[in-house]
């Protein structure tokens, strides 16, 4: 079954994960918020594999795309506009926005791809934001181990720090920075986490990149 089809047909599966995950869910949302501090304010981003809007909508982000039709409707009724587009091919012309915001790489196909595109829609001195599972620590790593039992899971691709900025790097970003949340199992957090600096201890990395 193709991606797109899986998050169309389990919604309420994707969104009961964050009613169940609260503590999780506020922990990487200030870990992704943190690095949006020192952005200028009034200025127009999009989140790119938006999902449902869990994301965009407590990080005042309005619009972005999403390929899921399902999934594109529940974000929308949280206030955000929605294109149906994919991340390798983005609706878009050249230097339009300030930021863009991944959260989703683990489904993207051709990730080197989707960053050259999000490189290309970013304005100069623009921010690119992405928040992954590092696929060293134990999250991703649980995840892998269940993949087969997983509706979302079966077709992810988790990447590590190194390959992330790797790619970053490749594609012509510079001046990265990191922050990390998730300190332990999944299923022992139980009280949001302040995020840290850097990387390597935490399941939940986030990095932003400048484009020059």
């Amino acid at each position: 079954m193709a991606t797109t089809e899986v998050f169309d047909e389990h919604v309420s599966q994707y969104e009961q994960w964050y009613e169940d995950h609260p503590e999780v869910y506020q922990s990487e949302i200030l870990a992704l918020q943190e690095q949006f501090l020192e952005l200028p304010h009034n200025i127009r981003g999009i989140e790119i594999g938006l999902g449902t809007g869990r994301f965009s909508e407590p990080l005042g982000i309005k619009e972005g795309i999403e390929p899921s039709v399902a999934m594109a409707k529940k974000a929308f009724e949280r206030g955000v506009e929605v294109m149906k587009g994919k991340a390798e091919h983005l609706p878009y012309a050249a230097m339009q926005f300030d930021f863009v915001l991944f959260v989703t790489i683990c489904y993207l196909k051709n990730l080197k791809k989707a960053l050259s595109e999000a490189y290309r829609v970013l304005k100069s001195d623009g921010a690119i934001i992405i928040g992954f599972l590092d696929r060293d620590q134990s999250v991703a790593k649980a995840y892998m181990t269940k993949r087969d039992r997983s509706n979302f899971y079966k077709t992810a691709t988790f990447h590590s720090v190194d390959q992330v900025e790797q790619l970053l790097k490749n594609v012509g970003f510079r001046n990265l920075v990191y922050n990390q949340t998730l300190f332990g199992d999944l299923e022992d957090i139980e009280e949001v986490q302040m995020p840290k600096n850097g990387y390597g201890t935490g399941s939940f990395v986030t990095v932003k990149a400048v484009k020059p």
